[in-house]
């Protein structure tokens, strides 16, 4: 059995007097705590994901949209230094006409190359892709097709190039380049009235007057690309055919939606868990004055008989050190749990097939780290009758002394 020093045991005591003021500060503690790995936690979920998604479907790095531009424009694109490969399609809006719904619908189609699209390629979900050679079979992101209870060999009608057609569902589609689908004008997405339909490239040439050409194209670029450069020389070969003027990754509107998502949560990271923190320093502090205001006699006495200055400070802050660990372990367990919880919300939100949960302890050291810095600025006390701090007489413990508790 193993023996408590004296002071050890009355750290016991106190702990047990005084475990609803050392837990409700803990708790305070744990919300810093649990703050911070739930913000960290998430924002590295989800950047791990994202990236790996965009690497996996060769996610563009530049965007460009032009009135009509003839395909053979994209060899002088794909010569220009910096260019690894660029992709040209026919795009445009349609208005459908869904069934068992009174409002008005909207779809963006996007032409699909007979050998599949190599930039921004989609994940099929469920089903197949359209035949090449078909002019109503389409495939549909998943989040529409959920939301409207669609499978394939369903169909709907939509209205393209003022011509009504009715189109066969052949499979569902993830893409990365519309995480976040957004319709013509809207802030927030709507999967029941906003679809992105992929359509044969040759059927939707056909639709809209592209037969030869394209007027949406997706470039990606080598590291280490001059930017600038590459930007006003496709700026330059689009100019001619209406181009409206490239743009980068950032302004691409899916990746701008969750970039600002993304810097959110890093925000909350920093400015909440300081507040936590700083409040948690503030009530050990006002606990352990009132504690050594209540117990300056005893302090004396174990002055008197033998006690040194570092054990009755190593008592106080063990008290201190005590709440933290508490607290400490609470956030980490309450952090992690909020943190896979978040990061999975998110991933549905945000139409991710997969989510990556990046390991590393590094954060728990760190939220670790600053619980126990905010517990330890109790050392700014002063114990009564002392000049300086922690230099009170130095003096060997007695047998007398040593025998107290």
């Amino acid at each position: 059995m193993v023996k408590l020093h004296a002071l050890d045991r009355k750290l016991l005591r106190d702990i047990r007097r005084l475990w609803s003021q050392v837990l409700a500060i803990a708790l305070v503690l744990a919300c810093g705590v649990a703050i911070l790995l739930t913000a960290f936690g998430m924002v590295r979920a989800l950047e791990a994901t994202l990236d790996d998604y965009y690497n996996r479907q060769n996610f563009a790095e530049l965007f460009g949209t032009a009135r009509r531009a003839p395909a053979a424009l994209l060899d002088e694109i794909r010569a220009i230094d910096g260019v690894t490969a660029a992709e040209g399609r026919a795009t445009g809006w349609a208005v459908l006409d869904l069934p068992r719904r009174i409002s008005t619908a909207s779809g963006k189609i996007l032409s699909l190359p007979r050998s599949g699209a190599r930039l921004n390629a989609p994940l099929l979900v469920t089903g197949r892709l359209p035949g090449p050679d078909s002019d109503h079979e389409v495939a549909v992101n998943h989040r529409f097709a959920q939301a409207n209870g669609y499978r394939p060999g369903d169909r709907f009608g939509a209205i393209l190039g003022g011509t009504r057609r009715m189109l066969t569902i052949t499979g569902t589609l993830r893409s990365p380049e519309f995480i976040y689908a957004l319709p013509p004008g809207g802030l927030m997405p709507d999967d029941a009235g906003f679809a992105v339909i992929w359509m044969p490239a040759r059927a939707a040439q056909a639709s809209f007057g592209q037969e030869g050409a394209f007027n949406d194209l997706s470039v990606t670029l080598r590291r280490g690309a001059d930017l600038p450069v590459v930007t006003d020389r496709i700026n330059a070969l689009l100019a001619p055919w209406g181009g409206t003027g490239a743009y980068l990754r950032d302004r691409q509107p899916s990746h701008a939606f969750i970039d600002a998502e993304l810097a959110q949560l890093r925000s909350m990271a920093v400015v909440l868990p300081p507040i936590f923190f700083g409040v948690a320093a503030f009530l050990v502090n006002m606990l352990l004055g009132r504690i050594v205001a209540l117990e300056r006699a005893e302090i004396g006495l174990l002055k008197a008989v033998g006690y040194r200055d570092a054990e009755i400070a190593l008592h106080y802050f063990g008290l201190a050190a005590l709440v933290a660990a508490i607290g400490i372990c609470i956030g980490w367990g309450a952090g992690t749990w909020l943190a896979r919880s978040m990061a999975h919300l998110y991933a549905r939100f945000f139409d991710f097939p997969w989510l990556i949960r990046p390991g590393g302890i590094d954060v728990y050291a760190i939220s670790g780290l600053i619980g126990l810095a905010a517990a330890r600025r109790a050392r700014r006390w002063r114990p009564p009758g002392s000049t300086r701090r922690w230099q009170w007489p130095r003096r060997r413990a007695s047998n007398m002394g040593r025998s107290i508790g």
